[in-house]
């Protein structure tokens, strides 16, 4: 079946100067997308409170995260969603972990590992969080529970460039695969990682700082030595064709402007396009 595109404009887990150009861009991915398989998830404008969780925004993320849920809930095959900041990709993981029944391995393609928890974490921004989410450490409410945690050996990380101590010491311990950007331009080598994990289905997250900021002006945290849109492009293509896509998401566009936003729309679709490529309903431009 064609994906189902989930647009969740969530800007309140970035800590980024220009968090709020996350739900712009998200809301301009939405205008390329096909309405008839497209749902939009309502976003609340307030940042809300963290609650003593340690997570900024907590309240906001929480609501956010149960909407999210509710329409995935309703998502007949598997969903491409479209955020916003990382912290969108949690109930994206969920659903493709319940369509999975637990079968899955995650691919998570960005310059940044997000495992952090909210004692460890420098700013308190989920998104830098929503990794360590996934396996099922976490605040209340936002971290996956037994029957939806990936565990840490079914992880395998690409592109990474900035870890903070506590990420390094969980990938030590547990032995997370991780991947550098000169890996990822050899599929073989990201197509055997994720064989390593035994699972049968993969999620896999694209979030867009993963590139070169060469390939792309929208980032809200820009990484040098990323890798180029064209080499990215063949690596989901790849994926896709050796593996069920359980789901997938895209993250990270910040855009200046709208202008600017137009400008790097074709490059989001391309990797759109590759992500939905093992179907009949990818989008073009």
């Amino acid at each position: 079946m064609p994906a189902t595109f989930v647009v969740v404009p969530q800007w309140q887990g970035s800590v980024s100067s220009r968090a709020m150009s996350h739900a712009d861009g998200a809301t301009a991915i939405l205008g390329d997308l096909p309405s008839s398989s497209t749902i939009l998830v309502e976003v609340p404008t307030e940042a809300g409170e963290s609650l003593g969780t340690g997570v900024l925004r907590y309240s906001t993320l929480l609501r956010v995260r149960n909407r999210t849920a509710e329409v995935l809930e309703r998502v007949p095959d598997w969903a491409l969603t479209i955020g916003g900041d990382c912290g969108a990709s949690v109930a994206a993981v969920a659903h493709a972990s319940t369509r999975s029944s637990g079968d899955l391995a995650v691919l998570w393609l960005d310059a940044h590992p997000d495992l952090n928890t909210p004692e460890s974490s420098p700013s308190g921004g989920f998104g830098g969080m929503t990794l360590r989410a996934i396996v099922g450490d976490g605040a209340d409410g936002l971290a996956l529970d037994a029957d939806t945690r990936v565990a840490p050996e079914r992880l395998v990380l690409g592109g990474i460039r900035a870890i903070d101590d506590e990420e390094r010491r969980f990938i030590d311990d547990h032995g997370v695969a991780t991947l550098t950007v000169e890996d990822l331009s050899d599929p073989s080598v990201v197509i055997a990682a994720l064989e390593a994990t035994g699972a049968s289905q993969v999620f896999v997250h694209v979030d867009l700082d993963v590139l070169d900021p060469s390939a792309l002006a929208g980032l809200s945290y820009p990484m040098p030595f990323g890798i180029g849109a064209a080499e990215l492009v063949a690596l989901i293509r790849a994926v896709v064709a050796r593996f069920p896509l359980a789901g997938a998401a895209i993250a990270g566009f910040a855009p200046a402007t709208p202008d600017a936003a137009e400008d790097d729309l074709p490059t989001i679709l391309r990797v759109v396009g590759a992500l939905t490529s093992g179907t009949d309903g990818a989008a073009t431009r």
